[in-house]
């Protein structure tokens, strides 16, 4: 072999032990949940995430996320990002320490923040074990997911079972992955628990630190020390497993390094044995090609032909197999749509029909209620028109039986004094006639106050008490007369006028209030009009009609000349929101009338259920 020549073979050998190998492409993805919201923190997780992140930037990955105390929706949405950094990668590993639960044969990763009350939580609060599956499934030659997740779970025990039937077992379940070239280690046997450990991290992740980053080292055998290891530290009390397959060639999770180039070779078939290896070891087309182009020939060039034909089968068939779940995809998907659209389609059919009957309910309720209002206020009517009727006609009774007694007394009382007057000599009714008893020794000024303060409390008189018996004095006791049913001289006060008074317990006359107020018990108030209303002249609030006047010099011209004549015309009266009772009831007074003083030219109104006054309009 010339110089020249074992020159390129060296190179050739350089380039398939470095070349392809190196060139892989990996990425990985750790997540370590320790500070449960809803249950007892767990102490290593974050530890062992760290732990095995700077493992993994020692091994040379190029790209390496590490996550820790990952909520629900966090957790899902690390996944989304790590599958889209997959699609072009060579080798994908996602590594995860904290709590995993079994629910009816399903493995679920728990995040910080579920609360998992009852059985069916599960599917809403956690991230099932396939989901992280998905996301590695587009790597090209290795997908290793790695769960140090079988710890003793405490939510399985405070967790109500919706379903006596469910199975929520020990642990993970026995998974078996349906992609090639895909491993799932677990860090304790399927049904069993691991130990979260007694030092900085737990026993699993020693071990993985320990062994998986060896160059060259096929993962099977890599895991295989790592089972030893924990057995031995654990006192075989926790066994790591590991379910999946890989093809018959060595995958180790570090490269080998390349081995170095040996001198000049006396036989040229040891060169292109070693020649062969390289390629052998590389596995992948372009090597087997580059081989061929250089030894087209010989034993070991059919050798090379025939990996060829074994690389193109596997290509074919992942292609196929890669076309058949895209197709099931597709089918599924569509399927989806489907029943998408017919639910959609049903439940807007259903909404519509509910808020129809919404709408027709809701005009039923507003009829009857109107029903009912206008029921109530014929009921309170009817019943205020029959209690008024009963007060009336219990007043009258009274007045009259109080009228009929105090006549029948005084009849007695009359024919009691005539009989003992006859029998009396006549020089004692002589000095009986000169010296009668007074039945009162009130003086008249104080008679007259007494009366008109007992007018004031019966609610008949609204001026001040005076010594004087004053043309109000006349009018409140008119007043009384009317609502008492009696018949006093209203010219002078009485003693049996204040008898009757002192009679009465409560109110007799009827509170009259001025415009603007309203009768609130004994006392009037004033009349509160809500925003854009105002007192109108029934006393009563009314809207305030808004009026956009146009600003245009005529109309200005007009505006000015009708106030000069509404200022040189003499007022008009207005409503004052006084009653006025006369013989046949009690009314407010009229629109432009007004009630005035029942005295004239020193005579009392013969109105006297007026108070005296007269109604006066122009």
């Amino acid at each position: 072999m010339s110089v020249y020549r074992l020159i390129g073979v060296i190179a050739l050998a350089t380039l398939f032990a470095c070349g392809p190998v190196w060139a892989e492409k990996r990425v990985a993805l750790v997540i370590g949940n320790s500070a449960y919201k809803n249950t007892l923190r767990l102490t290593n997780p974050v530890n062992d995430a760290a732990l095995i992140g700077d493992m993994f930037k020692k091994a040379g990955f190029d790209a390496v996320d590490v996550k820790t105390d990952l909520n629900a929706s966090e957790m899902r949405r690390t996944l989304r990002d790590f599958a889209g950094r997959v699609r072009d990668a060579d080798m994908a590993v996602i590594y995860y320490a904290g709590h995993g639960i079994e629910l009816d044969g399903n493995n679920y990763l728990i995040p910080t923040d579920a609360m998992l009350e009852t059985d069916g939580d599960v599917l809403d609060e956690t991230v099932a074990l396939d989901r992280a599956l998905f996301a590695v499934e587009p790597a090209k030659r290795l997908r290793l997911v790695i769960l140090d997740a079988c710890r003793d779970n405490p939510f399985s025990k405070t967790m109500k079972r919706m379903v006596a039937s469910r199975a929520i077992g020990r642990g993970l379940a026995k998974v078996e992955p349906t992609s090639p070239n895909t491993m799932i280690a677990f860090a304790a046997k399927a049904g069993s628990t691991a130990s979260d450990g007694d030092s900085r991290n737990s026993p699993f992740a020693t071990a993985l630190v320990e062994h998986l980053p060896k160059p060259g080292l096929d993962l099977r055998k890599a895991f295989g020390f790592v089972r030893d290891d924990v057995l031995k530290n654990t006192g075989n009390r926790q066994e790591p497993y590991v379910y999946g397959s890989l093809g018959g060639d060595d995958v180790p999770l570090v490269p080998a390094k390349p081995a170095a180039v040996a001198g000049p070779q006396a036989n040229p078939q040891d060169s292109v044995r070693r020649d062969y290896e390289l390629a052998l070891q590389a596995g992948l087309r372009e090597a087997w090609e580059a081989f061929l182009q250089t030894y087209p020939d010989g034993f070991y060039a059919n050798l090379a032909r025939v990996q060829l034909k074994k690389i193109a089968a596997e290509e074919e068939r992942t292609a196929a197999t890669e076309k058949a779940r895209q197709a099931e995809q597709e089918k599924v998907k569509l399927a989806a749509e489907r029943a998408h659209k017919a639910e959609m389609e049903k439940a807007a059919a259903a909404a519509k029909a509910a808020e129809d009957a919404r709408i027709v309910a809701e005009k039923q309720k507003q009829i009857e209620q109107a029903r009912a209002e206008a029921a109530e206020r014929e009921r309170k009517i009817a019943e205020a028109a029959a209690a008024k009727a009963l007060a009336e006609k219990q007043t009258a009774e009274k007045v009259k039986a109080e009228l009929a007694a105090r006549q029948a007394a005084e009849k007695t009382e009359l024919a009691a004094k005539s009989a003992a007057d006859r029998q009396l000599p006549e020089a004692e009714q002589k000095v009986a006639a000169l010296s009668p008893v007074p039945a009162y020794t009130l003086s008249a000024a104080d008679l007259t106050k007494s009366v008109q303060s007992e007018l004031r409390r019966v609610g008949c008189l609204t001026s001040a008490v005076e010594g004087e018996w004053t043309s109000a004095a006349q009018r409140s006791l008119t007043l009384f007369n009317k609502y008492a049913g009696t018949q006093f001289d209203v010219k002078l006060a009485s003693v049996d006028a204040l008898d009757a008074l002192k009679a009465k317990p409560g109110r007799v006359c009827p509170l009259v209030c001025n415009f603007g107020f309203k009768a609130d018990g004994d006392q009037c108030v004033k009349i509160t009009c809500r925003a854009g209303y105002r007192v109108g002249d029934d006393n009563e609030c009314e809207k305030v009609q808004e009026k956009k006047p146009v600003a245009t010099r005529e109309d200005s011209r007009r505006r000015d000349t009708e106030r000069k004549q509404s200022e040189s015309s003499p007022s008009k009266p207005e409503a004052s929101g006084q009653i006025f009772c006369n013989s046949a009831g009690c009314r407010p007074v009229q629109k432009g009338c007004r009630l005035v003083s029942g005295v004239i030219q020193g005579r009392v109104s013969p109105n006297a259920a007026a108070g005296g006054n007269y109604e006066v309009c122009n």
